[in-house]
């Protein structure tokens, strides 16, 4: 099992790219909490070169009061991140980490089910994006 859903797009403008996720991602419930650029980070703590890089902190407050109802620890598995970067050949990847990898294992077969369904909606963002 892998860790992220991803695609690979041709769109050059990143914040084009950056609003259509969010668009997407309000479309199933998600709004995004954080935002962390880390192009910005990097250039200012490490004084090196990234690429355009984003990492936005998506959170369903319906499905993080499910999951917290079930166990609060679970908080440490929250908000569900999406990334965009741009490639070396100018394309711009996004990926979302997958919750069953990251909370399946958990043992608690309600969360493994939250998790799938949030797993098919974070894989439905992804391909809304084109």
């Amino acid at each position: 099992m892998t860790y992220h859903i991803s695609k690979t797009i041709n769109e050059q403008d990143f914040l084009t790219v950056k609003e259509k996720i969010t668009e997407a991602l309000k479309s199933e419930g998600f709004g995004v909490l954080t935002e962390i650029d880390i192009q910005a980070t990097m250039k200012k703590k490490l004084d090196k070169d990234y690429r355009p890089f984003l990492i936005l902190g998506a959170c369903s407050p319906v499905y993080a009061d499910k999951v917290l109802t079930i166990d609060p620890h679970m908080s440490v598995m929250l908000p569900c991140n999406v990334t965009l970067r741009q490639l070396e050949n100018g394309e711009i990847e996004i990926s979302a980490m997958e919750p069953v990898a990251a909370m399946g294992s958990m043992g608690n077969e309600d969360i493994k089910s939250l998790a799938k369904e949030v797993q098919q909606k974070l894989s439905r963002v992804i391909e809304k994006v084109v």
